[in-house]
């Protein structure tokens, strides 16, 4: 059964995030802030944890300042029970060198595996919006002996090329993995669909061992989970598929059920969070039987003085709307927005100030962003494109600390 099997939980957390510049330009992606309260890596952590795995390994790399900062001051376990979560930088423990890929992030972290003495590992992603029950992942895994699960979510066939797409037989055997096919296979029991990988592993102990040493003796592979390990264990007939579709989370609503957002661009970002603010959210985060945990500020409830209002958005604390209007936006804690102004459809993370009669649409402002009085960000694309950095879907980005061009 899952609940006796010792299991060590390994998060890959060391992603650059290109695709999320200006987010990333001064923090790693799973440390970018989401949804007013939280950063990427809360949502994989919370997963482990309401699922009672509790020593967990966040492999981290690229600008982890704040990114280990958060883990070490919000993610704090009971040492009397032997629990932990704990940041592993890079540490060159096989040489003078950077982690290659995600296989040898691992690979170069074995002390980890070896210290813990685990029957089975959890691998995980960092930077995915979703809920997860992962003890039912790690039974299915038991049950079938595989060497490796790896968990799959369908998606319509068209939008295959976007995915690594898992290819299995009638008995979830894995066959084949598919690095954004243009024309792949559909599933056996529904042809229009096929499991895009959601880059979520458990592995056997002694699988996971014997395919990372083959790995890094391999001169000419790219280190990569998806990539490379995975179809090592699958030409051995030892990987099976975990169909995302018949995890049950506490707590969950029909909207929401197997919401899964993969938020590696600016646009997916940005779509993520409209998905937060309608009155039925496509993703729930007030689901109080499974919550997504983080560290929230020590600031006073928000408050809306000389007729500032808010309508099917989020505000955080802190915040203060003084006269102005907000719509369908998310306003992180502490942002301050003056009279007059007008912010719809936008994310707003913390400390942004927006000054009096400032419009502000579909955009995303970083943390201490200042848009001055009468500024007018999102109303005009050409100008945007010339001022700020704008996303192939239109959205305008302004990165942390920066300061719009007054009109």
């Amino acid at each position: 059964m899952a609940g006796d099997a010792r299991v060590l939980g390994i998060v890959l957390a060391g992603g650059e995030g290109k695709r999320l510049w200006p987010l990333t330009e001064d923090r790693a992606k799973p440390a970018v802030p989401f949804g007013g309260n939280y950063r990427l890596i809360d949502f994989v952590l919370s997963n482990l944890a309401n699922g009672g795995y509790l020593r967990l390994c966040v492999l981290t790399q690229y600008k982890s300042h704040s990114l280990d900062r958060h883990i070490t001051t919000t993610w704090r376990m009971s040492t009397v029970l032997g629990n932990y979560v704990t940041p592993v930088p890079a540490q060159q423990r096989l040489g003078p060198r950077w982690f290659t890929g995600s296989a040898d992030a691992i690979y170069q972290s074995l002390n980890l595996v070896y210290d813990d003495a685990p029957d089975h590992v959890v691998v995980f992603g960092a930077d995915h919006v979703y809920r997860m029950d992962p003890r039912q992942m790690v039974q299915q895994h038991i049950d079938t002996g595989a060497g490796v699960t790896v968990a799959g979510i369908r998606v319509p066939r068209s939008e295959a090329s976007q995915f690594g797409v898992i290819d299995t037989d009638a008995d979830g055997r894995i066959e084949r993995f598919l690095e954004k096919p243009a024309d792949p296979p559909g599933l056996p029991d529904s042809p229009d669909e096929v499991f895009a990988s959601m880059g979520n592993y458990v592995f056997a102990t002694d699988a996971l061992l014997d395919v990372l040493r083959a790995d890094a003796a391999d001169e000419n592979s790219l280190h990569d989970m998806g990539g490379n390990i995975i179809p090592m264990l699958t030409s051995s007939g030892a990987a099976r598929v975990y169909d995302f579709k018949d995890n049950v989370v506490p707590g969950e609503t029909e909207r929401d059920r197997g919401y899964w957002r993969d938020v590696g661009t600016l646009d997916t970002y940005y779509d993520a969070h409209t998905d937060l603010v309608s009155v039925h959210p496509i993703f729930n985060l007030y689901n109080r039987r499974w919550p997504i945990f983080t560290n929230p500020p020590q600031l006073p409830p928000a408050k809306f003085v000389e007729g500032g209002i808010a309508g099917d958005s989020i505000v955080g604390a802190g915040v203060i709307i003084s006269g102005g209007k907000v719509s369908g936006s998310v306003i992180s804690p502490g942002c301050r927005l003056a009279s007059g102004c007008d912010v719809v459809d936008s994310v707003l993370m913390d400390n942004v100030t927006v000054g009096a009669g400032a419009i502000i649409r579909r955009a995303i402002l970083d943390k201490n962003v200042v848009v001055p009085p009468g500024a007018k960000i999102g109303v005009d694309p050409v100008r945007d494109a010339e001022r700020y950095h704008l996303s192939p879907g239109g959205v305008v980005v302004l990165g942390k600390g920066a300061v719009a061009l007054a009109d």
